[in-house]
């Protein structure tokens, strides 16, 4: 039985502004992050996704306690990471710490694994950038072994070997692990290597460029011998009563947004004409009235052959009463109507 197709939300705890334009302080985001995950319950959203960062235009670098404080307050919605940077942490810590919100939240728990598109927590965690690619693919390979053996025995060259070590909580049902890529092909195919779900971030380009990256990694786990797992997208956007106004509340916060990652990275700011390109029709951002987005949202799960989509609701400075409004038109408008045209 083929499973139905999830929707989803994300969020980084985009730290807000009030009313005047005024920044919040982390933590009232971080409190408005939970209430914006039991509205996503209450109208039926399947997942909520939170995003880890060590920075201070981001509140979430502790997604598991968030989540944890969302398990208390919802019933049904699954609780995830949008991603986990696995790289700079320990396996072993972050399995125990889901399996443990697994069994709290009566098997919601799922985790995203991820190398992230920051590179705070390098330095911050003690870590060096050379081994950029080292700490993913073991640690990667260690959080496999932890998922499908009881007892691990495992070495590499980043952290102490084990030999069969066994990891509490067991998780009842088992524990959902995605692996987050951006776009490179070496990505998809450790995913594949590793026998697990695919997340697609598409935050640029056209959707229809990752087909050839979908198709390899449909390929590649195949090869080998693999069983056949979903492929699920995470992508930015907005949505509101008509197409004209919920471009002009994302483009403001959305250009600030690349505007401050642009002056770390060397990016040229983005123009209007630039914004409105992607938020066309096969452009990367979600946005417009719940008709548009859930139109995008249908062809590119088709295109791409989706189990999910993942709107990340929350645009840098933009106000919590918007995003609440967001999340209500994409848990009334958007969902029945995405549900209901790919069910056919």
């Amino acid at each position: 039985m083929e499973q139905d197709f999830e929707l989803g939300l994300d969020t980084f705890g985009d730290v807000t502004a009030d009313g005047s334009g005024r920044r919040l302080h982390q933590a009232q985001v971080l409190r408005d992050v939970v209430e914006e995950a039991v509205l996503a319950d209450e109208l039926g959203i399947d997942v909520i996704g939170l995003g880890e960062h060590h920075r201070d235009d981001f509140a979430i670098s502790a997604p598991e306690i968030v989540l944890a404080t969302i398990a208390g307050r919802t019933e049904h919605i699954r609780l995830g990471t949008s991603v986990t940077v696995l790289s700079t942490d320990d396996p072993v810590r972050v399995y125990e710490r889901f399996a443990t919100l697994d069994a709290v939240s009566g098997g919601r728990a799922e985790v995203t694994l991820g190398r992230g598109s920051f590179t705070e927590s390098y330095p911050l965690f003690g870590f060096r950038l050379q081994d950029y690619d080292t700490l993913f693919e073991e640690r990667l390979e260690l959080f496999t072994r932890l998922l499908r053996e009881e007892e691990v025995t495992w070495s590499g060259t980043t952290r102490a070997p084990l030999t069969g070590q066994r990891v509490y909580p067991p998780t009842q049902s088992g524990l959902r692990a995605w692996v987050g890529v951006g776009g490179s092909p070496e990505s998809v195919v450790r995913a594949a290597r590793h026998g697990l779900p695919l997340m697609l971030a598409i935050i640029g380009g056209e959707p229809r460029r990752f087909a050839p990256l979908v198709q390899l990694y449909h390929r590649a786990l195949d090869q080998l011998g693999q069983p056949p797992q979903p492929v699920g997208v995470h992508s930015p956007g907005h949505v509101a009563d008509t197409d004209e106004q919920a471009r002009d509340e994302m483009w403001p916060h959305f250009a600030a947004l690349h505007a401050r990652i642009g002056r770390e990275r060397g990016w040229p700011p983005m123009t209007r004409e630039q914004f409105e390109a992607a938020a066309g029709t096969e452009g990367a951002i979600f946005v417009g009235s719940p008709e548009t987005v859930a139109d995008k949202i249908v062809r590119t799960a088709e295109l791409l052959g989706l189990a999910r989509f993942q709107l990340k609701y929350s645009n840098y400075t933009m106000p919590h009463d918007l995003l609440m409004r967001s999340i209500e038109l994409y848990g009334t408008k958007v969902a029945p109507v995405v549900r209901e045209r790919l069910a056919t």
